[in-house]
């Protein structure tokens, strides 16, 4: 029965895929998921906002935390991002997410929060949320109603079932309203962790400044009651600005076993504090040290390094916000009643299945659908990163956040505000910063020693200065300890592992967005960092190498009944997407009024088709899987370098088709490109032999580079062969058939525009069909790279030159102990800046 590939298709195996190799799979319910006496175990996956993360210490931490959970497996943790997510495995009565939350809690000290990436959901404003909610019965098409803060509720519904606006209409909700629109949950978490940390760095300040006022101003002699007032000041700096410090700190030394940089702050900060009250007591007892109090040090330490932390957390939120694709999102429609016709404006997040909205000139495309009426031309350079207007009129997709231009149109909505393409690809992107890269482990270890030494040369420090103000400067044994812990200190204090942490992840956060905005978005953080080695592209023809635009220039029926097999060929190719079928349909259907039933509609993959029509069978598809490759009617096409496609009743050839297809409009600049940087092309096609070559030749590549007549193991065989250690093969595709190449190659490209199984495989895919893609993503890698590697050695000089100045090794030059916490804005800032300025950096400098 004609129908889609999804609903009427079965998949069946032969000889055209028996060979391919199943490459490593993980399904989700393993073997440690299953529970003999519970059976199998139920899976949740959560992804939870992390506030209070300043280095990779702390996201360390949280991931030893995560780990220690046995009930907690597939970790990701971000510090850019802010965020964790992982998947809670446990029978349905223990998946308990609120106290999962709090035990991470209990562990780091951080403050966590649940996201809801999923996007049927309403946020309302109720009086009390508490007593709506109560015991009442959910009104049909509601899943779920929690209660996100004092005066909201959060709803979770089936748009399937009920629709937005009938939601909102239901009578249950009578006394709601809809809530204003916020920004993505990533970005409004990073904004409230920003408002907290500029609250406590005024604080700090304005506690800190009579501090400094009494310990450097002439004023009067009452060192007693400066003294009091310096003590009550110093200690409210201490308890409360750096007291989540301590917190952070002992519960990662004994949560986690690890010495992390809060740990160094607070044990200078403190060992200053405790010095200074001493010294404040020997005064009031008229018994003084000779060196004095100095809670000016501690208090100063502790606003410097709230001071650097926040430039750090308002930079890091800036990059993050600055890449963010959600933000394109348009907040409104046009709505057009179905009653009466009349256009209303609403909130875009009310739209449901069956609308039909109105998109003005220059104003954006609230969300996906298809062009009904009006023809227009549309930017989507800020979704798909194509540079030229895209012309739409009925029939064409538009997507959510382009900018329409001249003309007016309506729109069919296809998907909702919460799954369109926005959305989508802001999923993927996010996805892609979660991943670590291989340079992040190395950065990894490095911090791992890095708190460890800096202990060990302190102590180095305090020793060295000690024994120089004794035997060299003569000082007394109290007045060199004292001068050698304000030396040790400032190594302590001005030492920051935060640059080696950032190095990596703040790049890939920034390289993210950018790929993103230029139609490219990788899946991995692998992806990126690898691109740049490519030595060898393979490109599939239809569809990747040429548009997949199919028409049929030839056709031939053997037996002469065109006429009356025209009903059951378009019967058959109706049901199939493939650009093939796709094209013999659309030219049918010139002539055909009507197809036939056909049933039991089987796919080969790679191979063709087959169907029961009455009691005859039908096969269609390429003519060396049909066996008719060597009859007339087939040879004569051949000859004409068009693609085949052939259909047989009975195994009796009788009807033949010549399509022909054109090259994308960049693919010979790309080829050229690649070329020119050394890279080796290949071209592997399912298609004959004629058509491939004929591609080839005017593309100028060499036949001993191309392959044709290829099923989808010849390919998977093909890149496996030219694949070693020190050839990194990408595979670039479109189709169902290339998953299996997509998976075999170092990196696999998909070109959009075909399945989500060739997506599921790929690394890497280009969102708008034009190959310039791989050029960018090549590009991208090798200015991630260079990147990453100015920040190491970065970190390195910085780190080197920083604590010896601290240290005292350079003559009549030193770091004093209070200034010591602007290293971390000195050594942070311009790993930031690096990455952020990825955001303007041209990756397209070829000729199309």
């Amino acid at each position: 029965m004609p129908g889609s590939l999804e609903s009427g298709w079965k998949t069946s195996s032969n000889k055209c895929s028996q060979d391919i190799e199943i490459l490593p799979y993980t399904s989700k319910t393993s073997a440690d998921q299953v529970d003999l006496e519970k059976g199998v175990l139920q899976v949740e996956h959560l992804i939870i906002s992390v506030q209070g993360m300043t280095c990779t210490g702390c996201e360390k931490s949280l991931s030893k935390a995560l780990t220690s959970m046995p009930a907690v497996s597939n970790i990701k943790t971000s510090l850019i991002l802010g965020r964790a997510e992982f998947d809670i495995c446990a029978s349905s009565a223990d998946i308990k997410v609120t106290e999962t939350i709090k035990s991470i809690e209990k562990m780091t000290g951080f403050t966590c929060s649940k996201m809801t990436l999923s996007g049927h959901e309403l946020d309302l404003i109720v009086e009390d949320p508490t007593i709506f909610i109560g015991d009442k019965e959910l009104p049909y098409g509601i899943s779920g109603i929690v209660v996100h803060d004092t005066r909201t509720i959060r709803v979770t519904y089936h748009p399937e079932v009920l629709g937005a606006r009938d939601l909102m209409g239901n009578p249950f909700f009578e006394l709601a309203k809809l809530a204003p629109m916020t920004a993505p949950p990533l970005i409004t978490s990073g904004r409230a962790h920003l408002r907290l940390m500029l609250f406590k760095t005024l604080v700090s300040i304005v506690l800190t400044i009579p501090v400094l006022i009494m310990a450097w101003a002439e004023l009067p002699p009452r060192e007693i009651a400066y003294g009091a007032a310096s003590l009550v000041l110093a200690t409210i700096v201490q308890v409360y600005i750096a007291g989540p410090w301590y917190s952070s700190a002992f519960k990662a030394l004994f949560f986690s076993h690890l010495i992390e940089v809060d740990f160094l702050v607070v044990l200078s900060t403190s060992i200053a504090y405790i010095y200074s009250i001493i010294a404040y007591a020997r005064l009031a007892y008229e018994k003084p040290l000779s060196t004095g109090s100095f809670f000016e040090t501690s208090t100063l330490l502790v606003t410097l390094v709230m001071v650097g932390r926040l430039v750090t957390s308002l930079a890091r939120q800036r990059a993050v916000e600055s890449i963010s694709i959600e933000s394109l999102q348009p907040s409104t429609a046009i709505l057009i009643d179905s009653n009466s016709d009349s256009l209303n404006e609403i909130d875009a997040r009310l739209l449901q299945y069956g609308d039909v909205f109105v998109v003005s000139p220059d104003s954006s495309v609230a969300t996906d659908g298809t062009v009904i009426s009006g023809i227009s031309d549309v930017d989507e350079s800020m979704i798909t990163g194509e540079a030229t207007l895209v012309a739409k009129q009925p029939g064409s997709p538009v997507v959510a956040g382009s900018t329409n231009h001249s003309g007016t149109l309506k729109v069919r909505l296809t998907r909702l505000m919460g799954d369109n393409t926005i959305k989508s690809i802001g999923l993927m992107v996010d996805e892609a910063k979660s991943s670590k890269a291989r340079f992040q482990d190395m950065a990894d270890r490095v911090a791992a020693y890095f708190v460890p030494i800096i202990l060990v040369l302190t102590v180095i420090v305090f020793v060295v200065r000690v024994g120089v103000g004794k035997g060299i400067l003569d000082y007394s044994t109290t007045t060199a300890c004292i001068n050698a812990m304000t030396y040790a200190i400032s190594a302590l204090i001005v030492s920051c592992p935060c640059a080696i942490g950032l190095a990596v992840p703040m790049v890939l956060v920034i390289a993210g967005g950018v790929a993103a905005k230029n139609g490219v978005i990788f899946n991995s953080a692998e992806t990126i960092e690898r691109a740049r080695n490519i030595s060898h592209v393979v490109f599939d023809k239809t569809g990747t190498l040429t548009q997949g635009l199919l028409a049929v220039e030839r056709e031939t029926y053997p037996t002469g009944e065109g006429i009356t097999l025209g009903p059951m060929i378009l019967g058959l190719t109706s049901s199939s997407k493939h650009p093939v079928s796709s094209a013999i349909a659309a030219h049918l259907k010139l002539t055909v009024t009507k197809a036939d039933e056909l049933k039991e509609i089987t796919s080969i993959v790679g191979c063709g088709i087959e169907a029961t029509w009455g009691e005859e069978k039908i096969r269609a598809g390429n003519p060396y899987w049909l066996g008719v490759e060597n009859l007339p009617a087939v040879t004569n096409l051949l000859s004409l370098g068009v693609s085949i496609f052939c259909i047989t009743v009975n195994k009796n050839l009788v009807a033949v088709y010549g399509l022909k297809d054109r090259l994308r409009p960049d693919a010979t600049a790309v080829i050229n490109e690649l070329r020119r940087r050394n890279i080796e092309i290949s071209i592997i096609s399912g298609d004959n032999e004629e058509s491939v070559k004929s591609v080839s030749r005017t593309l100028n590549l060499p036949e001993s580079n191309v392959r044709f007549q290829c099923s989808p193991a010849d390919k998977q065989t093909y890149i496996k062969e030219i694949s070693t250690a020190k050839n990194i093969v990408m595979f670039c595709g479109d189709g169902t058939n290339d998953a299996v190449a997509l998976a075999q190659a170092s990196i696999g490209v998909h070109i959009n525009g075909s399945t989500g199984i060739a997506q599921n495989a790929a690394d890497a895919v280009l969102i708008r069909p034009a190959l310039s893609g791989v050029i960018v993503l090549i590009d991208l890698s090798k200015t991630f790279y260079r990147r990453v590697v100015f920040n190491f050695t970065w970190s390195f000089v910085y780190n080197t030159f920083a604590i010896l100045l601290a240290a005292g090794a350079f003559p009549n030059a030193r770091i004093p102990p209070q200034y010591a916490g602007l290293g971390e804005i000195v050594s942070v800032l311009p790993v930031i800046a690096i990455g952020v300025q990825l955001r303007w950096a041209s990756f397209t400098n070829f000729k199309v």
